[in-house]
């Protein structure tokens, strides 16, 4: 049967009707079970504040901003009229993350995208899946675990040791692009103390995962990209168009899955010719291998491990990274505090370097610790957690709430299918908890004799650090990235010397790959230069 064009026409027009007035009537649902909040008004009924937000070079402060004007929780305008409820309140925040993977889920944006991307791991999982999965992979980022990998992290820090040390031979200094260098070292160091896998990449061997994050760093905004994120929680399909990005993310995709297909091949057969000693192994593809195995109660499929691989690789890799690149960005800013740490790391260690333990529980490196957790404070590579609520849920909260009708209250009431968000790098940045100098690069916070802030302290997580979030989806590799990211900077710092191209007032940016990155202003693609000298030249 062929409709007419009118009758198209017709049908399209009822079809529209019905999906309003179901939105209307899901939007008013939860209006009616919600508590009322204040927040800013609507520049737009089809945007909300994404564009607002989304254009700010200090998205965060706009949080903070909102947050001294409408309290700890409120709430702003999203597409298509909806809204979503931003948490800025401490006790709120460890309830939203005590219940995720149960009463807050990912978004259908973000499940989209991951499945797409890594495959329906741990990172996709809700619920007991999630559960499951994260206790099969918990014993590969155990302490003793991390102990026997400190050594790969040095390894990698001490070939690019090589190779600037060979360029510098002949010459007082040399301008290298510092970030190319942490992405090596950060790939690497997975590669090896993950699954026994060398990318080679600090030995110029070719990586098509390397090479894709590389060509994300270059990759120009799309307007049809801007368009699926905007709207991608009401219209998921978005993010399947084949934009550049996306071609770039499948790309990615398959040359992660033909590592790991040749990385768990290998392996099984390994363990299978060690016998009770491959069943006893605890390395990480070790571990993914063993829950294949029908009879484990943490069974997992065969998609799920080559998801676990796939985020592992992209998480060791990108956030490290990152990070360590913007350690070198604010001790190129403040050349006494490089220089202070410096001292420190040539006092403690001379000729040799930390262990694990030494790294991990201070041996004299407490400015290493302070600048480590300084950078993890005003820099995390996740700026936000956003969800949505499967379930009616009501948020305690650690003061009471002025709500817009001026009545006080000491909880918030959400409906199942509110967006909500924590911000975290305006949490981690915010004057209320830090001081206000908070959003200073100032590691000596850590070293006072009265530690932390008391308002700051009544964050939950890592060193009171929403970093590496909390809860069921708290980071598993927090340890690992710990370890990596105070090894390498421990030889970089002793060994050389840094200086950005235009001396500190260097203008940064930022570029989107998988996670936004830093580059020097007017560099093309994630570019970091910096001139660096040997610290005895």
């Amino acid at each position: 049967m062929i409709l007419s064009p009118d009758s198209a026409w017709n049908v399209l027009l009822i079809t529209t009707a019905v999906w309003i007035f179901y939105k209307l009537g899901k939007s008013y649902r939860r209006q009616s079970r919600s508590t009322p909040l204040a927040g800013p008004p609507s520049p737009s009924w089809l945007f909300g504040v994404s564009k607002v937000a989304g254009n700010s070079p200090g998205t965060s402060s706009l949080y903070e901003q909102w947050a001294e004007q409408y309290g700890a929780v409120f709430r702003v305008p999203s597409a298509f009229g909806s809204t979503t409820v931003i948490l800025t309140d401490p006790k709120a925040v460890a309830h939203f993350y005590a219940l995720e993977t149960f009463t807050y889920e990912q978004t259908k944006l973000a499940r989209v995208a991951i499945e797409n991307l890594f495959g329906r791991g741990l990172l996709w999982a809700e619920g007991e899946s999630h559960k499951r999965q994260r206790k099969a992979i918990s014993p590969a980022f155990s302490n003793v675990a991390i102990r026997r990998l400190t050594s790969v992290f040095y390894d990698s820090v001490y070939k690019l040791k090589t190779h600037w040390d060979n360029q510098l031979a002949a010459t007082d200094s040399a301008v290298i692009d510092v970030q190319k260098w942490m992405n090596h070292v950060s790939l690497d160091s997975v590669g090896i103390a993950g699954f026994s896998h060398d990318f080679g990449s600090l030995e110029g061997k070719h990586s098509s995962v390397a090479d894709v994050f590389d060509r994300m760093g270059h990759l120009k905004p799309s307007p049809i990209t801007a368009f699926a994120i905007f709207f991608g929680n009401t219209f998921p399909f978005l993010w399947k168009i084949p934009t550049p990005l996306r071609r770039l993310q499948q790309q990615l995709n398959r040359s992660m899955e033909e590592i790991a297909t040749v990385l768990l091949d290998n392996t099984r057969r390994e363990m299978k010719g060690l016998g009770e000693k491959g069943r006893e192994e605890k390395s990480i593809i070790g571990l993914l291998i063993k829950a294949e195995d029908t009879a484990s109660s943490l069974q997992m499929s065969q998609e799920e491990i080559m998801a676990q691989m796939k985020v592992l690789i992209l998480a060791g890799y990108e956030t490290t990274s990152i990070s360590l690149t913007w350690a070198l960005i604010e001790l190129c800013r403040y050349k006494e505090k490089q220089a202070r740490l410096r001292e420190e790391l040539k006092e403690q260690f001379p000729a040799s370097d930390p262990t694990w333990e030494q790294l991990t529980n201070g041996a004299g490196l407490h400015y290493l610790d302070a600048v480590v957790h300084e950078i993890l404070r005003i820099h995390p590579p996740l700026a936000v957690t956003q969800r949505v609520a499967a379930k009616d849920d009501v948020i305690p909260l650690s003061q009471p709430l002025r709500l817009p009708n001026g009545t006080l209250t000491d909880h918030v009431a959400v409906a199942a299918g509110q967006y909500v968000t924590v911000p975290i790098t305006a949490i981690n940045t915010s004057a209320s908890f830090w001081g206000a100098d908070a959003h200073e690069f100032r590691p000596e916070r850590w070293l006072t004799d009265e530690g932390v802030p008391k308002r700051a302290q009544e964050v939950q997580g890592h060193r009171h650090l929403l970093t590496f979030v909390d809860g069921p989806r708290m980071c598993l590799g927090r340890g690992f990235a710990l370890a990596e990211f105070k090894a390498v900077l421990e030889v970089l710092i002793k060994n050389y010397t840094f200086e950005l191209p235009n001396g500190p007032e260097t203008t940064i940016e930022f570029v989107r790959g998988v996670l936004p990155r830093p580059r020097v202003a007017g560099e093309e693609g994630a570019c970091v230069p910096m001139r660096v000298r040997r610290v005895d030249a």
